[in-house]
């Protein structure tokens, strides 16, 4: 028994070549799909979905040739659709409740389907046979079948009428018409895209035909858009003003840097008296040192060096004064002036002091670091 017990745990020694060979796959006439999968129109496949083409091709040739078709759509100038109210019963629920209230005695029953052209009307009614339709009928149609699928509540057309206007169909021409259609259909996300279109070409969408009509028709939602423009504009400039503001701030951050660098170790040809310039010196990482190095040659040599007297060395004293208002410790800064800044701002009014913190907090905001090793931290300083 033992010995039959270990033979049985251990596998064959040739358990590999036994091993059935694997079945052959799909046939280029079948469309399978496994569960998980997506098909044409973007829906999840629920369950497993394995329809041939020549199953499609069957169901366009039932709508196609009418065979017993029960049900005849009337549409505009005297077109008739014939189909079969099974299958529009099955795919639209409004169909659906049309067809109990659909009279005729005799022959077939009727309803009516008005508004599109009737070529629009048989590419709808195909669909719903066999979810197929045609690349020039759709760029030809889309609008109208957006508003079939929405009115008969048929969500896969309705979708992929949505995602060809999104990735090709909508222009400059019909953006006004899709954007009145989506806020009629509701669709949100085409509603947006639309907007989005109309502010980013609003010259050139002014100018067509479809803005005209909305103009005599709907005044309520011209005013929205023309409003939207406006907003648009001053977010525009607002945007630009910030961003100008930013990189005023952060050049005034690193010329707060350079203006410690070279009072503190030397840059180049310019530092404290007690710095020895090598002619190997290593090249200056401080972009705003240049420009500073010439402002301070020249408030040391200028003879109009009052603050008002010269614009140059104005602009020195109030670099100097925005230095003393961010150094940490003024006892231990080698930059000139600092400790008399510092007493002169005791005795500032109110009003000067609320304005340069202000200029303070923007300044580290714009930089967003703690101000360490030699300038104050933005918590430190009170509102």
């Amino acid at each position: 028994m033992g010995k039959m017990e270990m033979s049985a745990k251990q596998p064959p020694q040739d358990a590999n070549n036994i091993c059935p060979a694997p079945p052959p796959l799909p046939g280029p006439a079948t469309n399978c799909g496994r569960k998980g999968l997506f098909m044409m129109n973007g829906s999840q496949i629920r369950g497993y979905s394995c329809v041939s083409t020549a199953t499609r091709d069957l169901w366009d040739s039932l709508f196609d040739g009418g065979y017993r078709a029960d049900i005849a759509i009337k549409t505009d100038y005297g077109g008739i659709v014939y189909a079969h109210s099974n299958i529009l019963g099955m795919a639209s629920p409004v169909l659906r409740g049309m067809l109990k209230q659909a009279k005729g005695f005799g022959k077939k029953r009727s309803i009516t389907i008005h508004g599109v052209p009737q070529d629009a009307v048989r590419v709808f009614i195909r669909f719903l046979y066999s979810s197929c339709y045609e690349k020039e009928e759709m760029k030809e149609y889309v609008l109208q079948l957006l508003v079939l699928s929405h009115a008969y509540v048929v969500p896969q057309l309705k979708q992929i009428c949505e995602q060809h206007l999104e990735h090709g169909l909508l222009t400059i021409e019909n953006v006004i018409d899709v954007l009145q259609l989506a806020l009629l259909c509701d669709a949100p996300r085409l509603s947006l895209i639309s907007h989005r279109m109309i502010l980013s070409n609003f010259k050139s969408v002014s100018a067509t035909e479809g803005w005209k009509a909305m103009k005599k028709s709907h005044p309520a939602l011209e005013k929205e858009l023309l409003e939207s423009v406006i907003d648009e504009e001053n977010m525009r400039k607002n945007k630009i003003r910030k961003s100008n503001e930013r990189k005023i701030y952060l050049q005034l951050y690193e010329a707060m840097e350079a203006l410690v660098h070279i009072c503190r170790d030397g840059c180049r040809t310019i530092g404290p008296h007690d710095k020895d310039f090598k002619e190997d010196q290593a090249p200056c990482n401080y972009a705003a040192c240049k420009g500073l190095e010439l402002l301070i040659r020249h408030f040391a040599g200028c003879k109009l060096r009052v603050p008002g007297g010269c614009v140059h060395c104005k602009r020195m004293w109030q670099l100097l004064e925005l230095h003393s208002r961010l150094c940490a410790d003024s006892s231990l800064c080698r930059v000139p002036l600092c400790r008399n800044f510092k007493e002169k701002i005791r005795k500032q009014s109110k009003k000067d002091e609320i304005k340069w913190k202000m200029l303070v907090k923007k300044i580290l905001r714009t930089k967003r670091i703690g101000g360490a090793p030699f300038f104050v931290s933005l918590n430190s300083i009170s509102s």
